[in-house]
């Protein structure tokens, strides 16, 4: 029985896959591919109903997730907008909570405030990734992409929060208010402060100890889950722990990962994600038929309903809160206006609209537990759990397919100030070449006259250095040397094809060891990124 249901999941898993590969072929974004993904294998009749403990599926997607999203996160960035992203993290996540609480009650019936409240926890926060996915093809300013996931890092976190209490007034039957909003920053700072000193340890064992990759990539998968275990088995949000910790670890990885250790681990941490992403959209897709008929006193119109007008309600509030979160601050506060450009209101409404949900959502809501102490069942578990899909998929279907076409309808600019990305990247790579170059000449002068390799390796560098330059200037070159630039690219391109190519004829003849070819495959494909780049 176990060996059909796995052989189910893979196949359901490598159905998952098609469809993303088949959204990048007509550009839908993952995230799109996933919720329709698992809306169609809830169609599928026969299919088994997998189900899982609650409590395993929060343990198993929650903390690599969080820790993933924070280690993405640039700490300078999140610092810089920390203003923008604290107002959307936590002032909009709590008000969403609390009005859809109290609408969700006056809405359907037989709700009560604890179970309003567990579904405006679990809807509230908003998926960067779905919403960098949907805007990958399109060029917006670099800060509107810092504070999207800046906010979702935040928002994660936080709902999680307001979910767990959430629970625990359902379960228990008590909730007051006072108490729980001192419990609420009690568990945050000491779950902050418990993921820093877990960080810190663990920073002092890869600086101290001698590590490998496959251990560094091996003790960044356990960082999230001890920083998560440990924090909840103290009482301390684990939650909190993880996005903590992450950040920590993340700003400071490059005094304790080696380059290898780098690559490895961004490879690693993108699959797990991926596959993570993928399996929990399979879940809801497996529990959907089984969701459906278990909600016993509502109809699947009235269900659908309900999950429409929250999902109009959540994209409401979003509206209503970030324009006053935007400028009401200038207006307030002088200093404000002094230090910085008045906000684009298209880049505000753009902000508004990019509030779709995501996976985070979805592990939530799985996490409800199927039964009261007692032993009754949870109420209205289904009902939530169909609600929120409905908010997943609205918001995706609907935000995600139109916020590509309004970012471009808007053209939005960096502002004063602002260095566009591309320019960013190339006067990096110019300043980082430069120092080489200049240095190589320095101290290895004698090297270069009598070592061929040196003088090869220095002659590079400065046509790497020109090419740079003619990037960073591109604006100012005339047509003709711009076509002149791209046709190089193309050549060498084509060139990359060909040494391929050879590769694989080697590889035909076997004389050589596949542990060389493959390195110098590696050494085409880092090529031809670097290239890529210029």
């Amino acid at each position: 029985m176990l060996h059909q249901e796995l052989l189910v999941l893979l196949a359901l898993l490598f159905f998952i896959f098609l469809l993303v590969m088949v959204g990048k072929k007509v550009k839908v974004s993952a995230p799109i591919a996933l919720v329709t993904g698992g809306l169609l294998i809830s169609l599928v009749p026969g299919m088994p109903t997998i189900i899982i403990d609650p409590e395993l599926i929060f343990l198993i997607f929650l903390p690599p997730l969080l820790y993933a999203a924070a280690w993405n996160t640039s700490w300078n960035d999140f610092w810089k907008w920390r203003r923008a992203i604290s107002l959307l993290g936590f002032g909009l996540v709590i008000f969403n909570a609390l009005i859809v609480a109290f609408v969700s009650v006056m809405l359907i019936p037989g709700f009560n405030l604890a179970l309003g409240l567990l579904l405006g926890g679990i809807i509230s926060p908003p998926d960067a990734v779905a919403a960098t996915s949907v805007l990958k093809e399109v060029k917006i300013p670099k800060r509107l992409v810092s504070i999207l996931e800046g906010e979702s890092l935040i928002n994660d976190a936080s709902s999680l929060v307001i979910v767990r209490f959430a629970l625990m007034a359902v379960l228990t039957g008590k909730f007051v208010f006072a108490a729980a909003a001192g419990s609420f920053i009690m568990v945050t700072v000491m779950g902050i402060l418990i993921g820093i000193l877990i960080a810190v340890i663990l920073f002092y064992v890869h600086r101290i100890l001698p590590t490998s990759a496959d251990i560094d990539t091996a003790l960044t998968l356990m960082a999230p889950y001890i920083m998560y275990l440990t924090a909840e088995e103290l009482h301390f949000s684990g939650v909190m722990a993880v996005v903590s910790g992450g950040l920590f670890l993340s700003y400071r990885s490059h005094l304790f990962l080696t380059h290898r250790s780098r690559v490895q681990g961004a490879g690693t941490w993108s699959t797990i994600v991926f596959l993570l992403n993928g399996l929990v959209f399979i879940l809801i897709g497996l529990q959907l038929p089984s969701i459906v008929s278990g909600m016993k006193n509502y109809s699947l119109v009235q269900a659908i309903t309900y999950g429409i007008i929250i999902s109009l309600l959540c994209m409401a509030i979003r509206m209503c809160w970030i324009y006053p979160a935007t400028y009401l601050p200038r207006f307030l506060f002088k200093s404000i206006r002094e230090k910085e450009p008045v906000p684009d209101k298209k880049a505000v409404f753009l902000i508004g609209w990019a509030g779709m949900r995501g996976v985070v959502t979805m592990a939530a809501a799985l996490n409800i537990p199927l039964l009261m102490p007692g032993g009754s069942s949870f109420p209205h578990r289904n009902l939530i759990l169909f609600i929120s899909f409905i908010v997943i998929l609205f918001s995706l279907l609907l935000q995600g397919i139109t916020l590509p076409w309004m970012a471009r309808t808007f053209d939005l600019k960096s502002p004063p100030g602002e260095i566009p990305d591309e320019e960013q990247e190339s006067a990096v790579l110019l300043r980082l070449k430069s120092v080489t170059l200049a240095n190589l000449q320095d101290e290895f002068a004698d090297e270069i006259k009598n070592n061929e390799l040196v003088s090869h390796y220095k002659s590079v560098l400065e046509k790497d250095i020109d090419l740079t330059i003619d990037r960073l200037t591109s604006s100012e070159m005339d047509e003709m040397e711009r076509q002149k630039f791209e046709t190089y690219k193309k050549i060498r391109f084509a060139l990359f094809d060909i040494q391929r190519n050879e590769l694989a004829k080697l590889r035909s003849e076997k004389i050589y060891d596949e542990d060389e070819i493959r390195k110098q495959q590696a050494n085409i494909d880092l090529e031809e990124m670097r290239l890529k780049r210029l």
